[in-house]
Parts: C-alpha cells; structure tokens; sequence
C-alpha cells in the first residue's frame, strides 16, 4: 500500500511552455476549459446562499421579494470578489493547455491489479443479474424470482468492490487523477448544455403535480407571502399537507424571480428558470463523466445525454425527470446534485482541500432547497462513499465528508418538524413498491434493463483508478443491498419513509454508468482498433435506446413538442383558464371540469377552486363534507356522474360556489345551473367550447 494518500500532481512544463505565445488566444482557451466548472461551482454556491437566506428570512418574517433583493445583492457582491482575486492571481503567461497534462488511465491491459480468474467471476455474475434483471417482467423472464437478478447481483457488487479495493490499495495515487479538461471537450459540453437549454421551450410535460410546484410560485409571484398553510384548497387556511414543510427553495426562488422582474411566476419557471437549470444539469453530468471516464470521456458523455433523451416514457424514468421536470426540485436534484455530490467527494477523497469540503457543504444546502428527499437520498449515497473509503483505511475523511454531506440535509427536516410542528411527508405520495418494481420503474426492463444493468454491475470496474472506482463500486454495492427482496420493506418498517424508497435508484449516478460501458479498453496493439470497439459499443447502445425505449418528446412520456415557446400546458386548457380568469365573476369558487382547475391554479392564485387536483385529497379526511363534496361537483362539472340537483345543491352552498363553467357538451350540467339559481354570462366558442354561469 503506498503510504501517500494524496499528492498535489502538477502538469509538466511543456517546451512549448517556455516559448512565448499570444496570451489571448491562451487564456480564452483556459477560459473555456474552465467553464462547465465554473458555472456549476457557482450555481451550487449561488443556490446554497439562497436557500439559507430564505430558511433565515423565516426569524424576521422578510417577504420573499425582500429575501431575493438581498440574495442578489450578495451574489454580485461575491461575484465582484471572486473577479478581482483572479485578476489578481493572473499568471504572467497563459497556462498550459492541459490536454497531456494526466497521469495516464488505465487500460484493460492494466487490470493486472485484478487476479484474472476473479475478474471472470465477477463479470459473469454482473452479466447474469444484469440480464435476469432486465428479463424480469417479461414474457421471457415470466415466473423467474427476483432473488436470481438480487443474488447474482450482490455477489457482482460484493466481488467488484473486493476487486477494486486491491487495486485501490496497490495501484499510484497519480491513478486516480482525471487529465483536465481541453477547451475542445469544454467547449463541446457547453454547446451541448445550451441546445438542451433550447430545447427546454419547445418541450412541454403535462405533469399534474405542477398545480403545486408552479402554482405555489405564482401564488407567491402574486401576493408576496410564503404559504405555511394550505394555497391549493383554501387561501392559506387549512392545515398544509403532509408533503408541504417549508424546508424547500426553489419554488419560492422562482415565485420572487418573478415578483422583483415583474414576470408572471410560470414564465419565471419556465422562460428563465428552467433554461439555466438545463445548462447546469448537463454540465455537472459532463464534469462526472470527464473525471470517472478513464478514457474518451466526450463519447461517454454523448451516450450519457442520449441515454436521458431517449429513454423516458416511465414517470420514474430518469429521462421524465431531467428536461420535462427539471424545474421540480426532485428533478434538479437527481440530474444535477447527484452526480455533482459523487464528483466532489471524489475530488475530496483525492485532494482532501478545504474549498472541496466546503462545495460538499454547499451542495448539501442546495440538495435540501430542492427537496426533502435530499434527506433521505443523500444519506445513502454519502454512506456508501464512507464505506468504500472506510474499506482502504480513510475513516477520518469519510466521516468530515459524511458530517458535512448530511447535516443540512437532516438538521433542516428535524427542525421543521420540531420547531415548527411540520407533519412528515405521508399522505399523497404514500406508495410502496418491492424491490423488483424498484428496479423496473428506474432502471427499466427488456433490452435497456439488461444495458442499465450492465452498467450498475459492471460500471465500476471501468470507471477510472482508485477513488472514481472504488466510490463507483461503494453506490453499486448500496443499491445492490437495496435491491435484495425484504430490505426495503424492512427500511420501510423500520423508518415510515416508504414515500420515496422507489427513489433509492437515485443515489447511482446511472446516465454516468451508462456512458461508462462505452469506455471498455481490450488488449490489442492498435489504438484505432480500440476506439473502433469503444465507437461501436456506444452506437449499438444509442440504436438500442432509440428502439426499445421510449424518447423525451413522445407522446408516451406526457410530452408534447411545440413550434415556439410555450408553458408546460395543454393550450386550449390554458387559454380556458385565461379566459376565465378575466370574467366578472362574483366572489366564491369556481367550479369546473377538473383539468381546467387544475390548470386555474397555474394561470392566477386570485381564482380559487373546488378541486386542484383530487389527489392531494388524501391529505384530509376522505370521509368529510370537505373532502366528498369537491369530489362530487368535480365529477358533476365533468359529466362523468349525474348527481341528484339536492346533492349538487348541498355541495354548492356548503362550499360557498360562485361559478360553475362547464363544456357545452355537458348538458346535464348544463340544464341544471339555472335550477340551482345560476345564470348564464358567458360563453367561449369551440374549440373548446365552455359556458359559464355566475349565482344570481
């Protein structure tokens, strides 16, 4: 074992070095080099000072507008900081271009660290669980116990993590280090970020929880106040849902954006939000990719970004959850906090500097104002770093980096729910699922099961040496354990946090794992030939997704593609809810086919509902007028059920109904509103043909 646990590795000066060079060409170079690290390290920071800011703002009651002015008053003055230190710090002479400036990767060649007939075993047991696991629920795996796949896949983590610890403990500490990027891959993952970004305005997801992620940032956009109570059902007044604690930023970050702008708060979200959450995700991907990629790290990254694209359809799927969703905390949170979690630790374990720590920190506190989940996954995938690291020794920076990984996270939760009496999150989202419908919904089945298998299992033997491997190999065995039949319902037990157990596939940083597999090296002579196999691995793996799963903008994901920028909502609903938005309503709900509701909440908070969404009724008493009530006149608008007018009657006066809008093709309803003591005022011609009526 080498007793040098971390070294400072400093590029050798070229000859070319010494030779004087135009200095601007040399330092836009090194500009773009450094960019995708720039922009993501300062996104964490820039977030994680917001998002203590507005936990802060809670001890003087500022109004989030106030919050968001002081946020970004701060963010400049750091900004001007920052510059002026690196002017300060220039270096007379531009520096290297760090394209041979690494320690050079391992090559299969160099798994001399892995005795042969081990690495067979291995192998063989990855490709057994990994096929098993993607035959599950299929007409070819019909019957099979998912104990084969679980089985076969703990001795894979298990012999994989053994395997790489010899290498960990046998190999250089220069191993580990990734060559830094060129302003060629930079550049080239900066463009990629920005049509993606693009692409973010012309994409559109239906997604039905968005009447409470977007509605609270137009509610927030609208009156300035930050709802402790329920918003969707009542106007701040009822008790707030389980899931609703106030640890979470972004949605009032997004709500204030627009109230200092004067931008409504879903085109705060979507116009200007969502596009710079894109740019971000996809270079914290590129930064994972370029630092565990033992080799063409620009081929892994593209098959990662094409994985994301081409494999969505599934509402658990990884893709639904990058582009269409990025602007759900939970979203941001697996494609972009994740993989930048897993890079600084690895930076951490091989550098152990203070800035590194203190990104860690940062990032925890960015985690936790985009979700609660945070302090559930993060404690997972932080564990299963430690572990790896405690298994070569490093107990003392597992545990600083655990410690400042975590405390945010779980601190914030507890003081929500202690100091501020918040509920834990139940209700709603109360689902449980086995360990097998885990798998599927995340890592999905059939042909890109058995590829995303391969690179849970087989990823880390090809991620590059010592730390990017053994961390790789610590997230594989974690979710391998998870995966054995009984473990999450003992967690669940043990815990009450079954709500997101179906989210533990989160920890991997799986669209790097799955770029990875295009990295394998075999043992010939010519390089053209390897990079012909690593070519040709990486085709056949994007010809299988483009086949066999089902891409971003189908259909089947909820995803329709526009020709000009547009909210993330059906039109014609939208222009509904605008419409009714400007009538001369009396005071009172309104009451309207269901879809319309929901999308109500989005347009404006000003118009309240009967019934934002019958799925967040859970939360309360299913068996109060409160709750049966809404029910019922959301069906009646529908014309899905034709109640008795007496029914229709109780529940319009209980609930306090000021309009009733339905489609011209609802007659029932239609008919009835007179009796009830409503009068026409309005009518919208098709499409989407709708008629109000107002009490008279």
């Amino acid at each position: 074992m080498s007793k040098v646990d971390h070294v400072a590795v400093v590029p050798p000066r070229s000859a070319a070095a010494a030779t004087p060079a135009p200095a601007e060409p040399g330092r836009l170079r090194s500009l773009i080099a450094a960019a995708p690290a720039v922009l993501t390290d300062a996104g964490v920071l820039a977030f994680a000072l917001w998002t203590v800011l507005y936990h802060a703002a809670f001890l003087f009651s500022l109004a989030p507008s106030v919050t968001f002015t002081i946020w970004l008053a701060g963010c400049l003055v750091l900004a001007g900081v920052a510059v002026l230190r690196a002017v300060r710090r220039r270096p007379a002479a531009p520096p290297v271009e760090p394209a041979t400036a690494a320690a050079p990767a391992a090559t299969t060649g160099e798994a001399a660290g892995y005795p042969r007939r081990w690495l067979v075993v291995v192998l063989a047991a990855a490709t057994v669980a990994a096929v098993t696991a993607g035959l599950a629920n299929t007409t070819a795996g019909d019957g099979m116990s998912w104990w084969v796949p679980a089985s076969a896949g703990a001795v894979a983590a298990v012999g994989g993590m053994l395997l790489i610890r010899r290498m960990w403990l046998s190999s250089p500490v220069t191993a580990s280090v990734a060559p830094a990027p060129t302003a060629f891959q930079s550049g080239y993952a900066l463009v990629v970020s920005l049509l993606v970004a693009i692409s973010s305005f012309f994409i559109a997801r239906n997604t039905p929880d968005d009447v409470y992620y977007v509605g609270k940032s137009v509610w927030i956009a609208e009156r300035d106040i930050i709802p402790m109570n329920d918003f969707l059902f009542t106007e701040n007044v009822a008790p707030p849902m389980g899931s609703q604690p106030p640890i979470a930023s972004i949605e009032v970050f997004a709500g204030a954006l627009g109230r200092v702008f004067g931008i409504h708060g879903a085109s705060a979200t979507w116009y200007v939000l969502l596009p710079v959450l894109a740019v971000l995700a996809i270079l914290a991907l590129w930064r994972l990719v370029q630092r565990w990629a033992p080799r063409r790290p620009l081929l892994a990254f593209s098959v990662a970004v094409a994985f994301l694209y081409l494999v969505a359809g599934s509402d658990a799927a990884l893709g639904t959850f990058h582009l269409p969703r990025l602007y759900e905390g939970k979203g941001m949170f697996v494609s972009a906090v994740i993989p930048l979690m897993w890079l600084y630790l690895t930076n951490w374990f091989d550098n152990r500097s203070r800035w590194g720590l203190l990104l860690i920190v940062a990032l925890s506190v960015t985690a936790t104002g985009l979700t609660t989940t945070a302090a559930i996954i993060l404690p997972m995938l932080v564990g299963a770093a430690a572990f790896a690291m405690l298994l070569v020794g490093r107990w003392k920076d597992a545990l600083l980096a655990g410690a400042a990984a975590v405390a945010y996270p779980v601190g914030s939760v507890v003081v929500s729910q202690l100091v501020l009496d918040m509920a834990a999150a139940t209700g709603a989202d109360d689902a449980f699922f086995d360990a097998e419908y885990t798998y599927r919904r995340t890592l999905m089945i059939g042909v890109v099961g058995v590829i995303c298998g391969l690179a849970l299992w087989c990823g880390p033997l090809l991620a590059r040496r010592r730390t990017p491997a053994l961390l790789a190999a610590g997230g594989t065995l974690t979710l391998s354990v998870l995966l054995i039949p009984g473990v999450l319902e003992l967690l669940s037990d043990l815990s009450g946090i079954s709500v997101v157990l179906w989210r533990v596939p989160w920890l991997l940083a799986l669209p790097t794992l799955v770029g990875l597999l295009c990295t394998v090296d075999i043992p010939a002579r010519m390089p053209a030939l390897r990079r012909v196999v690593g070519v040709g691995v990486a085709a056949a793996m994007v010809a299988s997704f483009a086949v066999f799963a089902t891409p971003m903008w189908s259909k089947e994901s909820w995803v329709t593609v526009h020709d000009r920028p547009t909210w993330k909502l059906p039109q014609q609903r939208q222009g509904i809810a605008f419409w009714i938005k400007d009538l001369d309503r009396p005071d009172g709900l309104l009451l309207a086919p269901s879809v319309i509701m929901r999308t109500s909440l989005i347009v404006t908070s000003r118009v309240r509902v009967v019934l934002p969404r019958d799925f967040y009724l859970v939360e309360y008493d299913l068996n109060s007028d409160f709750a049966k009530d809404r029910l019922l006149l959301a069906k009646f608008a529908d014309g899905t059920i034709t109640p008795s007018e007496a029914e229709v009657a109780a529940a319009i006066d209980r609930l306090g109904v000021g309009t009733i809008c339905v489609y011209k093709d609802n007659s029932y309803a239609r008919e009835m509103a007179p009796r009830l003591g409503f009068e026409q005022f309005a009518e919208r011609p098709a499409p989407g043909a709708v008629i109000c009526f107002r009490r008279g």
